[in-house]
């Protein structure tokens, strides 16, 4: 690493900055009304091949795109201007760690919440041990929260956007106000959806369940990545609603996210998962998956992007 976090250098706007020069106008759209789309992309180190793997790059744009045609943002930019972004920024970091990065199209300029342009992008990597204490935790006392989660037909969770957002906002403010590391809500029918930026996933009787892409949920890159993980494994993955009350019976649960990566519940609403420690299946998927993220294990090759081609 070249510099300081608090000094490390971003891209915005065709330019590599130092963190502390990168500005953007306060009336702008994404200043004032949350008006932009965004992902967080994890970046894993290979000790042994002293190489820096982007994880499923081309997955995380085409979401990105989806999300910014779903919100009608007039995106001047191609799969291809992200990727010589993030390569380019990350290089000039001479980052050989474990990074998240914070790859955003925004609204500028001076119109408002209803604007399509003009749309920029900032690239913002940074070490993963630097990121939100919550995403660094062993373990999670979760409680259901009482906000139900944003739905299709309101506010998509289809769309990664930042105003969405304020919804994990309020469920995560609770839990901590009542003393829980983070909470999970409920969809509008009273199903369990998600955590906040967050997947689920519980085990019962040796099956590993998690919620619908239908219940509320964000088609999760990391949801997808542990389903075929747990298949390659030998588990039955099954995709259905869960009730509430299934949450305080569950033998393991764990919620994930490509910041959070694998992190076990302990605790649902004060009721004990198994025992409150992390569970062997829970832990069995976890070492996978961060076999497959720095390439030691190869599920798919389409998902590694190598950052220095020159190694």
């Amino acid at each position: 690493m070249k510099y300081k976090v608090e000094n490390r250098r971003i891209w915005l706007k065709g330019e590599i900055l130092d963190v502390n020069e990168a500005k953007i106008n306060v009336l702008s759209p994404t200043s004032q009304f949350g008006l932009n789309v965004f992902e967080g992309i994890p970046c894993y180190w290979n000790e042994e091949e002293k190489q820096l793997y982007a994880f499923r790059l081309d997955d995380h744009y085409n979401r990105l795109l989806k999300s910014a045609k779903l919100l009608q943002l007039d995106c001047k930019y191609t799969k291809e201007d992200f990727k010589k972004a993030l390569v380019d920024v990350i290089k000039a970091n001479e980052y050989d760690e474990n990074l998240s990065v914070r790859q955003t199209l925004f609204v500028d300029g001076f119109g408002s919440w209803g604007s399509d342009g003009p749309v920029e992008m900032f690239v913002s990597p940074i070490p993963r041990g630097k990121t939100s204490a919550e995403y660094n935790k062993k373990g999670l006392n979760c409680c259901v929260t009482s906000w139900r989660r944003i739905s299709d037909d309101n506010l998509s969770p289809r769309i990664k956007c930042g105003a969405n957002y304020i919804n994990s906002r309020l469920g995560q403010r609770e839990a901590l106000r009542n003393g829980y590391d983070t909470c999970i809500f409920l969809n509008k029918e009273g199903k369990v959806s998600e955590g906040p930026g967050s997947c689920f996933f519980m085990i019962k009787e040796n099956k590993i369940i998690t919620p619908q892409l239908t219940d509320s949920v964000l088609e999760s890159i990391t949801r997808d990545t542990i389903i075929k993980i747990a298949e390659e494994l030998g588990f039955e993955v099954v995709e259905r609603s869960i009730d509430r009350t299934e949450l305080y019976t569950c033998d393991e649960a764990f919620l994930c996210g490509s910041a959070m990566e694998i992190t076990p519940v302990l605790s649902i609403d004060k009721y004990s998962i198994n025992n409150g420690i992390s569970g062997d299946i829970t832990e069995k998927i976890h070492k996978e998956y961060l076999n497959v993220v720095r390439g030691i294990k190869i599920i798919n090759k389409k998902w590694l992007t190598p950052i220095y081609k020159d190694k």
